[in-house]
């Protein structure tokens, strides 16, 4: 990328409104994830994410976001462990189950407790078990980082989301 201007440089960015900022975010495909953990009571409790990263090979760090108006978000300031579950292709119905109101989003998910009891989905790409590592106010939002103590994978596509929509992932020809 050329650092030379073609033209006069503004000091002060053009002003965009939340809806500009939403459409441009949304041409980013990102993965779909759902987290869980359990709550105080020992229900499991977990929602539809596609705001996971990684962060650091050493230590094995990932983050992700839960708005402050999320209602969960009490259940995973309190939790020590959760588990970042990554979507399969065909888990799209159950992406818009846990983003959506539910008396009990886990009601016939089939799922088994990981290593720390937090709820590994079945069918799933992915998956990390995590121990709390820090939180941070990011905005409207909470950071989660956590420090994975537990991963596997298995063959197949992952869902994303882009541009509104579910997709998956495909590789292109010659890439």
């Amino acid at each position: 990328m050329s650092r030379h201007a073609t033209g006069p440089v503004s000091a002060t960015p053009p002003p965009f409104t939340e809806r500009q900022f939403r459409d441009a975010l949304a041409l980013f495909a990102t993965g779909v994830t759902v987290i869980c953990t359990r709550a105080a009571s020992g229900r499991p409790v977990g929602f539809t994410a596609n705001s996971f990263n990684s962060v650091s090979l050493d230590p094995p760090l990932i983050v992700w976001s839960l708005a402050h108006t999320g209602s969960n978000l009490a259940a995973f300031q309190s939790a020590e462990r959760y588990s970042v579950n990554v979507l399969a292709h065909d888990q799209v119905e159950l992406a818009r189950r846990f983003s959506q109101p539910h008396a009990d989003r886990f009601a016939g998910v089939a799922h088994r407790p990981g290593a720390a009891g937090t709820p590994l989905i079945e069918g799933c790409v992915a998956w990390f078990e995590c121990r709390h590592h820090a939180t941070h106010r990011a905005g409207d939002h909470l950071l989660f980082i956590g420090e994975v103590g537990a991963c596997g994978q298995r063959d197949g596509l992952g869902l994303v989301f882009h541009h509104g929509h579910y997709a998956t992932t495909q590789p292109l020809a010659g890439g």
